[in-house]
């Protein structure tokens, strides 16, 4: 291919950064931000502006939109036709500016995020303050470029007689830039702007006394005044916006929240269905009913509760998780000097003052011309008038218009401008009356021209000038504040009891791990022993408790396993369960060993674990309030040092004075000594030595008893098959870590070993089970004390029944009444 002049190469990045580049300028200045002195983006100016040429004021007939659409675009703001009414109908809606700057005729939308009705529909004009932002362009207080076909010209900027751009906020995403500015109170923004033109060097704070915060169109109330200074100060700040509501009494006890104002540019039909999917999902128990009741005269949402529902409760839950509360972020972002700025407070207000100094210069020297053209002509006049005779003979001396002008000025010493207004000047003015109009005429010229002067000349004045102005705007327009405003942020704490249906039930856990809520009427339809389980399992835990309790279940693994009563899965009693294993990973040889039902965890209670290889702990009930991740992993409650090594007890004590710990071996060493001999360690801990074991032997199980009690018997159970009880006070307190003493005579063949502990008080019964599956009821009333050196009585024969392989206690559980 030929080289042509006409085609630049160019490189893929060079082309899409240039063009990009130019876009992103384009958009920034141009679209979606707002300018720092009149607070308007392009396309609003345009609008403001079109709707001013055409004559659509307020206080003229309104007009259809689409002829100003048609306008706006026609002339200034060649963009598509319902970016331009999407903006003319924002301008016109009450709950989204503070003060509204179009007056909309028929449907302009609603909070529920309705569309507006089409253009050819509505109807609008001006509103009163939008003709404020708008005052005195025509007298060139701003500058002018073309538009964008050059056939006429339209404003840079509008010459606002009001700090706009906070009192009406912004909103607006542009390329790397987006800006969210609050509306605020017309009075508050005008006092705050008159206190910095009387002290240019005021501080923020000093700001803050009269511009207390943000004031929503919606009102609401505002939490954190820190993140308002924050905001004030450097332009980005949070703070927290929450609906005003209310609890009202109903007849029957019963109750309803009433909400009356809602969070700034929240969608209220959004928000109700929310709050009605959480009464649908039964996420909180006790809402009946969520209703809509806005009407003509004001927003109105009533959530009605059910009897004896807990309504600080929900409704604190419902601000937690629904737009009943929200988040709002400050991050004013503005175009100053045409730049795009992060600004606080206080370089708004000094750029509108800056401005206004500037609209109010041009304006007055505007006027000072007019004013002193016009003195000159009156001055002529009055002159003519004076010598009124010769000019008119001079006049009908003349040729012509041109030869009269020439005349009076070459005779009378007239300017060409005072010779002109005196050959136009109509006959009836040459009444005797009007030389006096003519001179109060002058007198109020020279008394306009000086005050004028006094005006560019002095910064006391300019100061005059812009306070009166202001203060005048106040007093027409100001309204009092919407907003409440408070200075701490309220931490939102949902109690478990708000979200929970009180109820009493009956947990099981079984040894393999199946667990289950079962309610009172199906448990007691149910004879206890029809528990649905599998063959060869059987509970470890049945008890009646609260939903609102805490189940904790410990394995031999050293695990704990959290699970909220209420979150358990509700089935009847002749159901089999919920195996843990759905929800959390089990290690093969992990069992569960015991269940606690908590109704909170006392922090002066601890569990005392106890481990095979030789390993007691304690720790705080406290520790063990889990992480969020409960439900589907487990958590240590003891590290085990060994993979062999496997947790034996766990028992829970709520005063651990007076507590004695008593292990037994399987070779047959006792040992007891004092709880406070075990450290309370955290979680994570792995414990201490408990008893010197000899190589092979290991801890069989460990119970806590009352040192002072008379007596504590146990039973022990050895692998031949024998049963033995004895009183654990026989034995002395030797100190954590010693060998032992012997609970079991040793015999040279076939000695007895310990197999299994048990609580030997009264009316306990037992179940053992032996490797040829046969089942042996062990009940502790049978049998006698027994001294130490004791082998005790056969219970089975080791050698046609098989050995003892496992022993639970019979679980059964009577309902309280």
């Amino acid at each position: 291919m030929e080289n042509r002049a006409d085609i630049q190469e160019l490189t893929l990045e060079e082309v899409m950064g240039d063009r990009f580049g130019r876009y992103s300028k384009y958009i920034i200045q141009e679209r979606a931000l707002p300018d720092i002195r009149d607070g308007l983006k392009p396309v609003q100016r345009r609008i403001l502006y079109a709707m001013n040429v055409e004559g659509n004021t307020s206080e003229k007939g309104f007009r259809k939109s689409a002829k100003t659409v048609g306008n706006v675009i026609g002339n200034y703001h060649p963009h598509g036709d319902s970016s331009v009414y999407e903006a003319m109908v924002r301008l016109s809606q009450d709950w989204k500016l503070r003060e509204e700057l179009v007056e909309m005729h028929g449907n302009n939308g609603s909070m529920d995020g309705d569309p507006p009705a089409a253009m050819r529909y509505t109807e609008a004009r001006l509103s009163k303050i939008a003709e404020e932002l708008l005052r005195d362009i025509e007298k060139e207080t701003v500058d002018f470029v073309l538009n964008f076909d050059d056939t006429d010209e339209e404003p840079t900027v509008l010459p606002v007689r009001y700090p706009n751009l906070l009192v009406n906020g912004a909103t607006g995403i542009s390329a790397g830039y987006a800006t969210d500015i609050p509306p605020h109170n017309l009075s508050e923004v005008i006092d705050a702007t008159m206190h910095l033109i009387d002290h240019p060097n005021a501080k923020v704070s000093d700001l803050m006394v009269y511009l207390k915060g943000p004031d929503f169109p919606t009102g609401g109330i505002l939490q954190g005044l820190s993140g308002i200074k924050k905001a004030y100060e450097t332009g980005k700040g949070k703070v927290v916006v929450r609906s005003k509501t209310r609890i009202e009494d109903l007849r029957g006890g019963k109750q309803q929240i009433v909400i009356n104002e809602i969070p700034y540019e929240v969608n209220k039909a959004v928000l109700v269905r929310k709050m009605d999917e959480i009464r649908i999902n039964k996420r909180v128990d006790g809402i009946a009913e969520v209703r809509d009741e806005s009407d003509r005269t004001g927003l109105q949402i009533v959530v009605e509760l059910k009897k004896e529902a807990n309504a600080n409760g929900i409704l604190t839950y419902l601000l937690k998780n629904t737009d009943l509360q929200v988040s709002y972020n400050f991050n004013m972002v503005a175009i100053d000097q045409k730049r795009p700025k992060q600004v606080g407070i206080s370089r708004m207000l000094e750029a509108y003052l800056e401005h206004q100094r500037e609209i109010i210069t041009r304006r007055t020297n505007f006027n000072l011309r007019k004013a002193e053209s016009r003195s000159h002509i009156v001055v002529g006049l009055i002159k003519a008038l004076s010598i009124l005779d010769q000019v008119i003979s001079a006049i009908r001396n003349s040729k012509d218009k041109k030869n009269a002008k020439d005349n009076i000025i070459e005779q009378f010493d007239f300017t060409e401008a005072q010779a002109e207004a005196i050959v136009s000047l109509q006959l009836y003015r040459l009444t005797n009356t009007d030389i006096t109009a003519l001179e109060s005429e002058a007198d109020a010229l020279s008394k306009a021209i000086a005050s004028f002067k006094k005006i560019l000349t002095s910064p006391a004045e300019m100061r005059r000038v812009m306070k009166q102005e202001l203060a005048e705007i106040k007093k027409k327009y100001g309204s009092p504040r919407r907003t409440v405003i408070e200075n701490e942020i309220e931490e939102l704490k949902v109690e478990t009891e708000v979200l929970v249906a009180q109820e009493e039930v009956i947990v099981s856990v079984t040894k393999e791990g199946y667990i289950k809520r079962t309610s009172l009427r199906s448990y007691g339809a149910s004879k206890p022993e029809e528990i649905g389980m599998r063959e060869g399992d059987y509970p470890i835990f049945i008890e009646q408790m609260n939903t609102l309790n805490h189940l904790l279940l410990f394995t031999t693994k050293g695990n704990i396993i959290y699970r909220p009563v209420h979150e358990l899965t509700e089935l009847r009693w002749k159901d089999i369960g919920e195996h843990l294993s759905q929800n959390i990973t089990f290690e093969t040889d992990e069992m569960v060993l015991k269940a606690f039902a908590l109704k909170d965890f006392n922090p002066s209670a601890t569990f005392t674990l106890i481990s095979e290889e030789g390993f007691i702990k304690q720790t705080s009930a406290a520790d063990f309030v889990v992480g969020r991740s409960y439900r589907t992993k487990s958590f240590v409650a003891m590290k085990l040092k060994t993979d062999s090594d496997a947790i034996v007890n766990v028992i829970y004590t709520e005063d651990q004075t007076g507590q004695d710990v008593f292990l037994v071996t399987h070779r047959g060493f006792g040992l007891r000594y004092p709880l406070a001999e075990v450290p309370i360690v955290g979680a994570k801990a792995g414990g201490v030595k408990s008893i010197n074991l000899k190589d092979g032997d290991y801890v069989v199980n460990g119970i806590l008893f009352e040192a002072e009690a008379p007596k504590t018997e146990v039973i022990l159970v050895t692998q031949r098959g024998s049963v033995k009880k004895m009183n654990i006070h026989d034995f002395d307190s030797l100190g954590r870590a010693k060998r032992g003493l012997l609970v079991l005579r040793e015999l040279k063949n076939n000695p007895h070993r310990v197999a299994f502990l048990l609580d030997g008080e009264k009316n306990q019964e037992y179940i053992i089970l032996t490797e040829k599956d046969n089942a042996f009821d062990l009940s502790s009333t049978s049998y006698q004390i027994s001294d130490r050196y004791s082998n005790g009585s056969f219970i089975l024969d080791e050698a046609t029944d098989g050995a003892p392989v496992d022993v639970h206690k019979k679980v059964v559980y009577e309902i309280k009444e």
